[in-house]
């Protein structure tokens, strides 16, 4: 299959095109400017340099208008999710946590905190690095919670507007696996040390990109509704002193 022209490419032959035009019209009417054909020709070479401002410039900034738009509502989305499954999925997560006391610190955020300090924290947890413990909390109220909650983890992997938020995606398909791969064995009790890993493996998966996208979210609420946020942070699982009452 034959790759389209790059747009460096097409910009350098409109721009070509129209300097071909105007060198043409100049050299042919250089002393006949008040002619039809020279009017004619200089509007001819101005098209090129039409359809590289409107074409080009102006409708990449309408589309990324639209983009930001599009990004805006799927937070919406991404709200419904950390509300309904998203913070209680953490906060039972963290408790197989091995490493907790070494992540909490990049999870305790607070109005002080910066954009910058949210990219940075989250580039620090949204990895698959975490060390995870199948015996740290309940697993089987793990199951049980993600098996009430895959209609709607699926029904948000409909959405074909996901597509404009891969790591949201990426961090749903995470969590969908997982509730799968608990859902298909019996008694969690007797795993075996492979099996147990292998879990292990699939679990630090979904924590990480959880950790991730809810840092993202937050900051975005931190920015854009800051009653939204003052609410996340009195009630932050890895925050042992949160209290969802408003202390006077």
């Amino acid at each position: 299959m034959r790759r389209p022209p790059s747009v460096m490419w097409l910009i350098g032959g409109l721009l070509l095109a129209s300097a071909a035009f105007y060198a043409i019209d100049f050299a042919a009417y250089g002393d006949l400017r008040s002619t039809m054909g020279f009017y004619t020709l200089l509007d001819i070479a101005f098209i090129p340099l039409n359809v590289l401002i409107v074409g080009l410039f102006i409708n990449r900034l309408i589309a990324a208008r639209e983009r930001h738009e599009l990004l805006n509502k799927m937070n919406m989305v991404i709200g419904a999710f950390f509300s309904q499954t998203g913070s209680d999925l953490i906060g039972r997560l963290c408790s197989f946590d091995v490493d907790l006391d070494e992540d909490r610190p990049h999870m305790l955020f607070t109005a002080s905190w910066e954009p910058k300090d949210f990219r940075a924290h989250r580039l620090a947890v949204c990895g698959d690095q975490h060390k995870m413990d199948l015996t740290g909390g309940d697993i089987e109220e793990l199951r049980s919670m993600l098996e009430q909650q895959r209609p709607f983890v699926l029904g948000l992997l409909q959405n074909g507007n996901l597509l404009e938020h891969a790591t949201f995606a990426d961090m749903l398909w995470a969590v969908s696996h997982l509730s799968e791969e608990l859902s298909a064995r019996g008694d969690l009790s007797q795993l075996s040390q492979s099996d147990r890993a292998h879990l292990q493996v699939d679990m630090a998966r979904a924590y990480g990109r959880l950790l991730g996208e809810w840092l993202g979210y937050v900051g975005h609420l931190k920015t854009n509704y800051p009653y939204l946020f003052a609410f996340v942070v009195r009630s932050n699982p890895f925050d042992p002193t949160a209290h969802i009452e408003v202390a006077s």
